[in-house]
């Protein structure tokens, strides 16, 4: 039997760790929606240097776990003069990590855009910028908007690690709890807290694929 008491004892506590874990979710991916967009238009346009850059960037943040970078940031840094706390620690890690899937998103949306569309908006007299802007960037990214919804999910649920670097988030408390005792209460919030941050986001954001597919976009 669950032992309601427990639950709505505890209740409180994961409700100001959902707050936390939102802020730093979608602070990360607003941060790696930017970041990505700008890489991606780096790799696109052929940005020499910077190019490589950005690329060696991609694959070194997709091919590490966030685990190990906030370990760095939170740990390592502090060795080499730079101490960071753990909210900026959270942010950085997961905006590393994000912007590197958010880059590769919007590139494939930026390919997918095809040669006509770019010579259409040129012969009416647009400068490159211009159908950059107007023609190029509004398709591609209602192209690539299911791989950013899928990314803007992951990092949420990427938050569960950011206990490492002595933040109060869902999976702090949760542990924290664990020690009473009351695993199954303890986890059954946890689940409830994920779901009930996740599913809106969820249903928000194949509703806009849906509005952009029937707009034309991504077809």
């Amino acid at each position: 039997m669950l032992d309601f008491g427990f639950i709505a004892r505890a209740a409180p506590l994961f409700a100001k760790a959902a707050e936390l874990t939102v802020t730093l979710a979608f602070t990360g991916i607003a941060l790696s929606a930017a970041v990505g967009l700008v890489c991606a238009l780096i790799r696109h346009l052929r940005v020499p240097v910077l190019r490589r850059l950005v690329g060696l960037y991609i694959e070194l943040a997709r091919n590490t776990p966030l685990m190990i970078q906030l370990f760095f940031l939170y740990y390592g840094l502090p060795r080499l003069g730079l101490l960071l706390e753990g909210k900026t620690c959270a942010i950085v890690g997961l905006t590393f990590l994000g912007g590197s899937y958010m880059a590769e998103a919007i590139r494939g949306g930026l390919v997918a855009v095809s040669e006509a569309q770019i010579e259409a908006g040129l012969s009416i007299g647009l400068r490159r910028r211009q159908v950059l802007r107007y023609v190029v960037l509004p398709q591609a990214l209602a192209v690539a908007l299911p791989a950013l919804t899928a990314t803007a999910i992951f990092l949420i649920k990427e938050t569960s690690v950011f206990s490492i670097v002595a933040l109060p988030d869902l999976m702090y408390v949760a542990k924290d709890l664990l020690k009473e005792g009351h695993s199954t209460e303890s986890n059954l919030l946890l689940v409830l807290s994920y779901l009930l941050i996740i599913l809106p986001i969820s249903l928000i954001l194949g509703w806009l694929e849906r509005k952009a597919r029937f707009a034309g976009f991504g077809s």
